[in-house]
């Protein structure tokens, strides 16, 4: 994220209303709800962990035990079972 300066990108009118709640401050203007992307979305991080929660549910109907599973994706018990749980909800859905 890059600093932008106001009076460089702000109609003069916006800009005098913008110093009556701060001056001399960063201010984050957030995008606008339709254009924001979930998060791992840009950097492919999302795709990644849905294959990879495929993988893991695919090796366990195939027979991989969850302590297997834990150490092949170096992930705790807890995670891999919440992951078979809740692919196996999407199965069946």
């Amino acid at each position: 994220m890059s600093y932008v300066n106001g009076k460089d990108v702000l109609p003069p009118g916006l800009l005098e209303e913008l110093q009556g709640y701060i001056q001399g401050e960063l201010l984050y203007i957030p995008k606008r709800t339709e254009e924001r992307v979930r998060w791992g979305e840009n950097s492919g991080s999302r795709k990644e962990i849905a294959n990879r929660n495929k993988e893991i549910f695919s090796c366990h109907r195939s027979g991989d035990s969850v302590a297997e599973l834990q150490k092949k994706y170096h992930l705790s018990e807890e995670s891999i079972r919440k992951i078979i749980s809740k692919m196996r909800l999407a199965v069946n859905c």
